[in-house]
């Protein structure tokens, strides 16, 4: 099987590099393997349109909408690996086939490690998350936690109009010297999290073993990103620091014919990927604008 351009991930970024392709007439394949970053969340918020929509229902209607162009196709799989020979990039499926193209457009997202918490998993997404944009307003009013102190100062400058108090737990670890508007500060170790009350309760222990709980509506976090798909690695592309591919305006990765969009790619000049649906399937469409160049001649 052959395609013009191949696309592997179906989050915002895979589906607008799909759409942006389609609407130019040109072929493409769409491997999405049900696998998203925002899988736990109920509902997406600061996307313009679509603000309180469940992910599953975007994705849905981006499915459909999607139908309509005959050059697009999609196929519910994983790909296992990526490699080029001869200037023309093989794809191998985990059904056993295996799909040639021109270009690649990576839109696969990252992973995210949370701290070693006990029960942050079990409320990511909901009551714990990590971006104020996307779930601050919903906790309006109540008292919001941030687990850290290295990102204590920042968080705190963010939530501090939303929240009607702020706590930090620092989990022992040293606060910033020069921070002047700190809020309240349990250096306690953080023990545990569990939902509780319509909220979060967070179990806490001193040195001398005593443990006490706090109440908060809800939990911020950093957690660690990791691309979610080795293909950066099998197809050697340059990293940033973060650990996400560096692409450069256009989406282009280092390796030629190769572009990327969406959470596991940014810009050098950007210390982190700006994670939302909004910039994830904007960074899919400056992806396969790209691509599309690269095979205009073909």
């Amino acid at each position: 099987m052959h395609t013009d351009i191949a696309i592997i991930g179906g989050g915002p970024a895979g589906l607008q590099a799909a759409l942006s392709i389609g609407r130019i007439h040109r072929d493409a394949v769409l491997f999405d393997d049900g696998r998203y970053r925002n899988a736990t969340v109920s509902h997406m918020h600061n996307v313009v349109g679509n603000d309180g929509t469940p992910p599953d229902e975007f994705r849905a209607l981006a499915r459909k909408q999607l139908a309509a162009y005959d050059t697009v196709s999609v196929r519910e799989e994983r790909v296992e690996s990526v490699e080029e020979v001869d200037g023309t990039f093989h794809l191998r499926v985990a059904d056993g086939t295996t799909l040639t193209a021109y270009a690649v457009v990576l839109a696969t997202g990252v992973r995210d490690a949370l701290p070693a918490v006990p029960g942050l998993e079990d409320l990511w997404g909901d009551l714990v998350a990590h971006c104020p944009f996307c779930h601050g307003h919903e906790l309006s009013g109540g008292r919001i936690g941030i687990v850290g102190a290295a990102i204590a100062p920042h968080m705190s400058a963010m939530l501090r109009r939303i929240a009607s108090e702020l706590v930090v737990f620092s989990d022992g670890e040293p606060l910033p010297e020069d921070w002047d508007a700190r809020p309240e500060v349990r250096t306690e170790r953080l023990v545990s999290v569990e939902r509780h009350d319509g909220g979060v309760r967070v179990t806490l222990e001193r040195p001398d073993g005593e443990r006490s709980h706090d109440q908060v509506s809800g939990l911020f976090v950093k957690p660690t990103m990791t691309q979610s798909a080795p293909f950066a690695e099998q197809l050697g592309l340059a990293l940033n620091p973060s650990g996400c591919i560096r692409v450069d305006e256009f989406g282009r990765t280092s390796r030629p014919g190769v572009f990327a969009g969406g959470d596991l790619a940014h810009l050098p000049a950007y210390p982190m990927p700006m994670a939302s649906v909004t910039m994830a399937a904007a960074a899919g469409q400056v992806a396969a604008s790209g691509a599309i160049m690269t095979v205009l001649s073909r």
